[in-house]
């Protein structure tokens, strides 16, 4: 497995506490693997019961961005925003990720072009590997991120396009 010479903080357009991954594993047969632990009082962990298994669909977008992002440092090019479009074939085997618990969120590309992907997504439980959720997710990355934004009428300051 390959590591990653940037954190996370540095590939992902999110800051602390919505980066809901803690690492980048590495990559490894074309797969990005990312990880997190499960922790009392992060976003969406419920006290006493953990993260409920739909979270898993953010970690699994925050996955692909990390893959992304480390093609556009790796590239010399700049970590840019990307919108998760849709979510196809979720399936979770556990209703709840416990607190404590530790999990790697790995990414395969099936299709990629400058702005549109598809990615098979898996989260597993570290060590024993054990699959707990998995999905494909479809993620789009404008080239002019404030001009989208502006067109659908919002305004933030400080997002820049990339044209």
């Amino acid at each position: 497995m390959s590591t990653c010479p940037w954190p996370i903080e540095e590939l992902l357009p999110h800051a602390r506490p919505m980066i809901l991954l803690d690492e980048v594993v590495g990559r490894v047969d074309g797969r990005f693997v990312s990880a997190l632990t499960v922790r009392e009082g992060a976003p969406f962990v419920a006290a006493g019961r953990g993260a409920p298994a739909h979270v898993a669909v953010e970690w699994m977008a925050q996955a692909c961005g990390v893959q992304v992002g480390v093609e556009a440092r790796e590239s010399g090019g700049a970590v840019r925003l990307g919108l998760l479009l849709g979510t196809r074939d979720f399936r979770a085997s556990v209703a709840w990720f416990a607190v404590g618990e530790r999990l790697e969120v790995s990414v395969a590309p099936v299709f990629r072009d400058e702005t549109m992907g598809s990615f098979d997504c898996v989260v597993t439980r570290t060590g024993t590997g054990e699959e707990l959720a998995k999905a494909q997710l479809t993620v789009y990355q404008p080239e002019d991120t404030a001009a989208l934004l502006a067109s659908q009428g919002v305004q933030v300051q400080g997002v820049q396009g990339t044209r």
